[in-house]
């Protein structure tokens, strides 16, 4: 736990990461963030370094996590000073972004002697923060190796899938199948709503039926409630879902359910509720409310 840790991207994701390092003994040694405050407040509750400069990240870690939001952001940082002096460095990547971006940053790094490897997440921020996080993670076998005893720390058991964009290819297959869930526990919670059915009862009737899913248990009764702090946002349910389809178009493969589910989510970011967590798609479903 000698190496330095500095990450780019300390929202909800990465400053719980960032705090969960910490405590395992690593030496967070200093955070970046477009938005300056979350990453000064981060580095006061840390005891480190805020800076505004990608390449002083660089120089002051020996291990760089990012956690951005999306390609553009992406391509962003690793054009903006972050592989200045980076021989020998290891850039580990938790965004969801596009296979073909993985890959992009692989060739970058590589071009400047450092390593990279991808850590797709298919948690949330609870998981962040105690260090249980599901990683699927793509690169050269020996820059996996390099990361392990450091993405243990966050998750128990990290997975090697493959070369660099196939944990990327994984993930945006996990958030489609999530997403479409998600989407149809939302209709049928809604019409049970319609019908006057108890909704309690009817979440404990699919639980133990073929009806049961994931999304039962941590979005269900958020849905009910119309409680929707947001874990998982639906403008990112949208964009993992596009990634997904702009898959199957290249394989070309038509997807109607996950192209339906797709569309729900864009209606929801147009009606300005993006920033709901995805449980909020049961807005457009439910009698009554937004649809």
């Amino acid at each position: 736990m000698i190496e330095k840790i500095g990450f780019v991207g300390v929202g909800r994701m990465g400053a719980n990461m960032a705090r969960r390092l910490q405590e395992c003994g690593y030496s967070v040694t200093v955070v970046h963030d477009a938005n300056q405050a979350a990453a000064q407040s981060v580095a006061e509750e840390l005891h480190c370094t805020a800076t505004q400069h990608l390449h002083e990240v660089t120089a002051m870690a020996d291990v760089i996590l990012t956690v951005v939001s999306d390609d553009a952001a992406m391509k962003q940082i690793y054009q903006g000073g972050l592989l200045k002096r980076a021989r020998g460095k290891l850039f580990i990547n938790f965004a969801t972004i596009t296979p073909a971006v993985h890959r992009w940053v692989e060739s970058k790094c590589l071009s400047k002697g450092a390593d990279s490897l991808e850590a797709c997440m298919a948690s949330s921020i609870t998981q962040a923060r105690q260090g249980s996080l599901y990683l699927m993670c793509g690169g050269k076998p020996e820059v996996y190796e390099r990361a392990r005893p450091l993405l243990e720390k966050l998750g128990p058991s990290p997975r090697y899938i493959g070369e660099s964009g196939k944990a990327a290819e994984v993930k945006a297959l996990v958030n489609m199948v999530m997403n479409t869930n998600t989407a149809a526990l939302a209709e049928g919670l809604g019409l049970g709503s319609a019908l006057g059915l108890d909704l309690t009862m009817l979440r404990e009737v699919f639980g133990q039926t073929g009806a049961r899913s994931g999304v039962l248990q941590t979005d269900g009764e958020d849905m009910q409630n119309r409680d929707h702090s947001c874990f998982f946002s639906a403008a990112h349910a949208a964009k993992d879902s596009g990634i997904a389809l702009k898959l199957a178009r290249e394989e070309g493969l038509h997807l109607p359910v996950a192209a339906a589910t797709l569309k729900q989510y864009q209606r929801l970011v147009k009606a300005g509720l993006g920033e709901l967590d995805k449980s909020g798609i049961a807005e457009l479903t439910f009698p009554g409310r937004t649809n």
